[in-house]
């Protein structure tokens, strides 16, 4: 379980988190939304601990995150946009990650799922946006952590690579594991999300299923439900 208990941001006069209260828990696919200034990647590197609220605190599993790092170990991150050492090839960088956190992985696993056999022995500097992401995924689930958080995971993907992307997600919540998502992809996110998290201005505007989101804006339409609330709070 992660609870978020009245967490203030302030980044000079900008309040991007204001008095946020939020308990999500364990088991489930949950989705981030807002529009961009809305408080979702400060709230994702405040779980990180990459950004420190100015009040307010964060429990997993009902203990306090602060001046702590051991509870990353059970984290696996997906950030929006990563950034590979280009000198390393593929597989290089997945020795030099497993040297590192030293868990038991599944790396070959998801290679295969994303077809990156072609590419291992290619330097990082030289792999398309899309080909990066595969990576960037295999990354992120290799080494089987009970919280993954993915920041905009469909990023260059094409059809088939977001397919696969779409089963692997489900088959990880089968596990019993939490899965934050943060995209802009709507369909994405009706297809595969178990509850919404919709912010405005660092504050929760939302939180439920996405019928449940449809029926309060009288929209059978998903991204129509998201446009009426943005309407409705920028009038």
């Amino acid at each position: 379980m992660v609870s978020f208990k009245n967490l203030d941001k302030k980044f000079g006069k900008n309040v991007v988190l204001n008095g946020l209260n939020l308990t999500i828990h364990s088991g489930g696919i949950i989705a981030v939304l807002g529009p961009n200034g809305s408080g979702k990647t400060t709230l994702i590197k405040s779980l990180l601990g990459m950004v420190l609220p100015n009040k307010g605190s964060i429990e997993i599993n009902n203990q306090n995150i602060k001046n702590q790092w051991e509870y990353r170990n059970n984290i696996d991150y997906l950030p929006q946009i990563a950034n590979f050492p280009g000198n390393l090839n593929v597989n290089e960088l997945f020795t030099m990650l497993k040297d590192l956190r030293g868990k038991t992985t599944k790396d070959q696993e998801l290679i295969e799922l994303f077809k990156l056999q072609p590419f291992l022995k290619e330097k990082l500097s030289t792999l398309s946006g899309g080909t990066k992401q595969k990576v960037n995924l295999v990354l992120t689930f290799m080494f089987d952590s009970p919280l993954v958080i993915l920041d905009e995971p469909t990023s260059g993907l094409d059809p088939i690579s977001m397919i696969r992307l779409k089963e692997l997600i489900q088959q990880e919540k089968s596990k019993g594991k939490t899965i934050f998502i943060t995209t802009h992809i709507m369909n994405f996110v009706e297809e595969v999300a178990d509850e919404i998290i919709f912010l405005l201005e660092g504050k929760i505007y939302f939180q439920g299923t996405v019928s449940a989101l449809k029926t309060k804006t009288k929209q059978q339409d998903f991204e129509y439900a998201i446009a009426t609330i943005l309407s409705e709070n920028h009038a």
